[in-house]
């Protein structure tokens, strides 16, 4: 029923960053990897290393990026690659590709798949944000989908960026039958996959998006969803 090609689609949420490790509230602070999230993105790229994936999506936010390095590094089919930033890919894309050009994969970077911005909690610990706001306020602007800690984003106005780049520049990908790679955030993740699965805002408050584990979705050409797997760190080799 389902020989046709279809699209793949594989999200990965960074792994473990330096202020996660220091239970700080990151957003769009440009921190590094932990040396467990450097663990993470390792066995993340041994599960994937077998993948062949023709175009990567990610923030412009290192973690997101230094873990998808990771996984590209150990990758058995991508031999180089060539990083676009999206406020530039009209000038990159506008020449005749080379013969090499083609064999490279695009990754495509864009502030569109940036981590919810936390506003005034950015750098905070959160046992302090606590103290300072309440307890019962910050699982307020945490776990609520549309109210936003001060100066910051919620999840539905991360999902009001997010969404909109998903449908206009991965979702053609899929169609095509391409297999798609995006290293990007649990809240802009979240957004996609709230999209993708139809969940309600009460339904994706709860979900939880475990770092350095990637998340496989299958489409057919009319996007219709054929199945979702995830891809634990203990199946690598």
């Amino acid at each position: 029923m389902h020989d046709e090609p279809h699209g793949t689609l594989v999200l990965l949420r960074h792994g473990e960053s330096v202020w996660n490790l220091q239970n700080r509230f990151t957003g769009w602070v440009d921190v590094s990897l932990s040396r467990r999230g450097m663990a993470e993105a390792a066995r993340a790229g041994a599960l994937l290393r077998d993948w062949r994936f023709d175009v990567a999506f990610t923030s412009v936010l290192l973690r997101a990026q230094d873990t998808l390095y990771e996984v590209l590094k150990q990758n058995r089919h991508c031999d180089h690659y060539m990083r676009v930033h999206e406020t530039g890919r009209e000038w990159y894309e506008h020449f005749h590709p080379a013969e090499d050009d083609l064999r490279e994969l695009k990754v495509y970077s864009s502030w569109r798949l940036n981590e919810r911005y936390y506003g005034d909690l950015q750098g905070l610990n959160k046992d302090l944000a606590r103290q300072r706001f309440s307890a019962e306020q910050v699982h307020i602007w945490r776990r609520s989908y549309d109210v936003p800690p001060p100066g910051g984003e919620s999840l539905k106005t991360t999902a009001e960026r997010a969404i909109p780049y998903y449908r206009t520049r991965i979702v053609p990908r899929l169609r095509r039958g391409e297999t798609v790679l995006v290293s990007a955030h649990g809240n802009s993740l979240r957004a996609l996959i709230m999209h993708i699965e139809g969940m309600t805002p009460e339904q994706i408050v709860t979900f939880e998006l475990p770092t350095g584990t990637p998340h496989v979705y299958r489409f057919d050409a009319e996007m219709r969803r054929l199945g979702h797997e995830v891809l634990h760190p203990a199946e690598a080799p």
